[in-house]
């Protein structure tokens, strides 16, 4: 009987190192916004980019951990930030240290199997983990909209 070998396309380490430019990416955009904006200023019925930071710190780390551990918190959208772009930034670097904590400890096997993220989004390891990075682009881009909006200029996006 012939097995066929799994083919990898990128490492784990690659993806890991992918996801963290993207949230480096991420960070300069909130470092851009002035404070007053950056929970205040919206277009159209969006919110405000302080608001999407926030949901995006519900996936981040809660997120890699279930992912992990298969054991998940409801998704959490709010934080106290008492509206400070200081404190905002603290909490995405300790998001960013659970990431590198508990991504390696998924295995190549994990990445195929089924969870229910958040108790709402039922896919494959790899699909979730790829949902969460595209959704940081999606509001990292209305965040760009904003920023342009403002007269302000954004990071470049490519140098993530």
């Amino acid at each position: 009987m012939e097995t066929k070998a799994q083919q990898m396309i990128i490492s784990q380490e690659q993806l890991l190192k992918h996801w963290q430019g993207h949230r480096g990416l991420t960070r300069r955009v909130i470092e851009t916004f002035p404070e007053e904006q950056l929970f205040n200023f919206t277009i159209g019925e969006m919110r405000p980019f302080g608001e999407m930071v926030q949901e995006l710190l519900g996936i981040a780390g809660p997120g890699i951990k279930g992912l992990v551990t298969r054991e998940w918190e409801p998704l959490k959208e709010a934080f106290a930030v008492e509206n400070s772009k200081e404190r905002l930034l603290e909490l995405w670097d300790q998001a960013t240290v659970e990431i590198d904590e508990w991504f390696p400890k998924l295995t190549t096997d994990d990445f195929q199997e089924t969870v229910l993220a958040f108790g709402q989004y039922e896919n494959k390891i790899y699909c979730t983990l790829m949902y969460f990075i595209d959704n940081e682009i999606h509001h990292r881009g209305q965040g760009y909209v904003y920023l342009r909006a403002l007269g302000l200029e954004p990071p470049y996006f490519w140098e993530h």
